[in-house]
């Protein structure tokens, strides 16, 4: 009998691999009897997902709209004008940047799909390697990345980020490397970058943007700001900006945000889209044929605390917490062996990126054996690009319990930087 899913998908599709978080989900339940028999049942440090309640504020005016008159009908898929207005507000409040609720935001169901779509319209599908549309992609980067540019039948191109370039690569290298690697420059046709950075945590400057505008601005590329952890930070002096705050972005940018990480709404799927007229309108166009918005009640609650100052409190409450627990797992890992200067910790996120430990000479084979023995659930940052082999990723999350426990059972287990 024929391969029935060969013959119906498309080659990029083929192609895939299950995203890994959920792989690592997957493994982790088949593994949960025997770990638990040996208490050591699983602690998840995997997905970068926020753990505590969202904001009650939030809650309870869902509960209030769910009971009105056409609540349940469509909605649009750029966004009820409430929800558009209200992003607008914020982009003024929060980074003082001006922002046309009508012309310039457009509503998403999540950052992540947004961005999927966005990939999905700009790349013409080729099966030829080096004819191939290019979008440049951060290594290590958000898995996510790479799997939409593949599936749209694009080519992912790495942006180094490593502590050598103080993860600030210079994009002219990175261009004539594409091209010595027998790829077009003229193919180019967008860039992601994603301050604060998943999976380093890593912030950058503004100077340094500003020269990534320039550089996209000279050769016609567009820049796709991923915004996701704009408000997981822990340093006033490092507070993270919008690119819309480098003057000219505009004519070259769009930037992506999400309600998920700053206000623990995961599940909510809701996000926005805003910059360049035209590309968003364009963008509209596409999405309009692909989904009729988000529910009109979700749009309501999240735009009402959006700039609410239920909502800023419930950021910097659940920023602190991250402090704390950051701190937490630094000493943890410090205590293990690590050897991490604390001047250099990510002000910004609630992830941690370590080495593995000098005899290993695979993260994934780190990472499996600490899941495997420990029943602690950590990322291997390979799954990020190839600059990630070599270190592991870890989302501190969970309970300051739950973050101790892991401390207490990677000694109790032997897995120490050095031994």
């Amino acid at each position: 009998m024929k391969d029935l899913t060969k013959d119906l998908f498309n080659s990029c599709v083929m192609q895939l691999d299950e995203y890994i978080m959920f792989a690592l989900k997957e493994k982790t339940a088949r593994l949960k009897p025997e770990l638990t028999a040996r208490n050591r049942a699983p602690i998840s440090l995997a997905m970068g997902a926020p753990t505590a309640q969202p904001p009650e504020f939030a809650i309870n005016r869902l509960k209030e709209l769910l009971g009105e008159a056409d609540i349940h009908t469509y909605s649009t898929p750029k966004g009820e004008p409430y929800f558009r207005n209200a992003v607008s507000q914020r982009m003024k409040n929060r980074f003082g940047v001006d922002i046309d609720p009508d012309k310039e935001v457009f509503s998403l169901i999540g950052s992540k799909e947004g961005i999927a779509n966005l990939v999905r319209s700009l790349v013409n599908p080729c099966s030829d390697k080096f004819a191939r549309d290019i979008i440049l992609v951060p290594d290590p980067g958000y898995a996510s990345y790479a799997e939409f540019i593949k599936c749209s039948g694009g080519l992912a191109y790495p942006i180094p980020l490593t502590a050598q370039n103080d993860y600030k690569p210079d994009m002219e290298e990175v261009l004539a490397n594409l091209v010595k690697d027998g790829c077009s420059a003229e193919k180019v046709k967008a860039m992601i970058i994603n301050y604060p950075n998943n999976p380093l945590g890593a912030v950058t400057t503004k100077e340094y943007v500003k020269s990534v505008v320039d550089f996209c601005k000279k050769y016609g590329i567009l820049l796709i700001s991923d915004a996701a952890y704009s408000d997981l930070y822990f340093d006033e002096s490092v507070k993270p900006f919008s690119v819309f705050e480098i003057e000219g972005a505009k004519d070259i940018a769009v930037e992506f945000f999400s309600f998920s990480k700053p206000y623990a709404l995961t599940g909510w799927r809701v996000g926005w889209v805003c910059g360049n007229a035209e590309v968003v309108a364009r963008f509209g166009k596409a999405k309009s044929t692909i989904d009729n918005g988000i529910f009109k009640a979700l749009q309501i609650a999240c735009a009402d605390v959006l700039n609410s100052k239920e909502g800023d409190d419930y950021i910097a409450r659940e920023n602190q917490g991250y402090k704390r627990k950051q701190t937490l797992m630094v000493k943890g890992f410090k205590e293990l062996g690590w050897e991490i200067d604390e001047t250099k910790v990510p002000p910004a996120t609630f992830y941690l990126w370590l080495p593995i430990p000098p005899r290993y000479d695979s993260a994934f084979k780190f990472c499996e054996e600490v899941l495997e023995k420990s029943g602690v659930v950590i990322v291997p940052g390979n799954a990020f690009g190839s600059c990630g082999e070599g270190f592991f990723r870890l989302s501190y999350v969970c309970s300051e319990a739950q973050l101790q426990t892991v401390i207490d059972r990677m000694k109790e287990d032997g897995f120490y930087y050095c031994n």
